[in-house]
């Protein structure tokens, strides 16, 4: 079995890579040609989606999955045609090609596609509503993936993580030893993710012998706000010996950070289908933030 991982030098496509070890042969692409580490890999432009046909014709993998997307979610209220190009009109080629010849799709969508309104966990069936250019993007792909008619995976995640690259995590971080006060959103609610436990779920999905094809909400257990992950983020670390001291976080609302995308203030996301489905259970995201500190310590 060949697996093809678009965007292999993200997140959760550098935890892909290590993760398919055990399915076979991975091929990774990258916009640059260039993995993290240096090695070369498959060169795949997601703001020329014409051209990815051709890529998939002369690699013809097994299984495809799509780890890339346009994920500047400020940014892409001033460039939403890039926007839609990596998120809708790239997986809509991917998805196209995969089914007219029987590849199983793997794609990755986010919680921006819903509103935030919501009081209770989004089960998948939930109505959709972005509130910005990214997640009507990350929603079109979905669509265009579901339409090409093929056997797919569609994993909506949130609050995605890692101990490399950039994310929220590493932020407060380099903010925690620059700095002895924060101030940090507390009324966004969600699920911190770690790429790892995107990977490790796929693979478990993939390796599922009932050949399910559909949509599935995949985060860790329980909830927090971004304040609350900031401070757990700084416990963590101090006790890990990342941080010689702990700052002071102060809890602001979103109104006192404003950016140029609305952001939902809910983002929490039901993965009861997930783990019937699968027969997966979940981590808290305490227990996830633990693993990935450990990781970042270690190294």
């Amino acid at each position: 079995m060949t697996v093809l991982v678009f965007g292999g030098n993200g997140q959760v496509g550098q935890a892909l890579l290590r993760a398919l070890a055990p399915l076979g042969a991975r091929v990774a692409t990258t916009r640059s040609g260039t993995l993290p580490d240096g090695r070369a890999c498959e060169v795949a432009d997601f703001d020329q989606p014409d051209r990815l046909p051709r890529l998939l014709e002369r690699l013809r993998p097994s299984v495809v999955v799509n780890a890339a997307a346009y994920t500047a979610v400020d940014r892409a209220e001033r460039e939403p045609e890039a926007a839609f190009r990596a998120n809708a009109e790239a997986p809509d080629a991917i998805a196209r090609w995969c089914a007219a010849r029987g590849v199983p799709l793997v794609h990755y969508s986010t919680d921006y596609v819903f509103d935030g309104q919501a009081t209770v966990p989004y089960r998948e069936d939930a109505p959709t509503a972005p509130l910005g250019v990214y997640g009507a993007s990350k929603r079109a792909g979905e669509q265009a993936v579901r339409a090409a008619g093929g056997r797919h995976l569609i994993f909506r995640t949130a609050w995605v993580y890692a101990a490399h690259g950039g994310n929220f995590l590493r932020t407060m971080l380099r903010l925690g030893g620059e700095h002895a006060r924060l101030r940090v959103v507390a009324d966004q609610v969600g699920t911190p993710t770690p790429a790892a436990l995107i990977a490790d779920v796929t693979v478990q999905a993939l390796r599922h012998p009932g050949g399910l094809s559909g949509t599935w909400h995949l985060t860790a257990s329980g909830q927090t706000s971004w304040h609350g992950f900031a401070e757990a983020i700084f416990a963590e670390a101090r006790a890990a010996g990342l941080l010689a001291s702990v700052p002071a976080v102060e809890a602001i609302p979103s109104t006192a950070y404003p950016t140029p995308a609305k952001r939902p203030a809910w983002s929490v996301l039901d993965t009861g289908r997930l783990r019937q489905d699968f027969g997966i259970a979940l981590p808290s995201w305490q227990d996830g933030l633990a693993r990935v500190m450990a990781e970042i310590a270690a190294a």
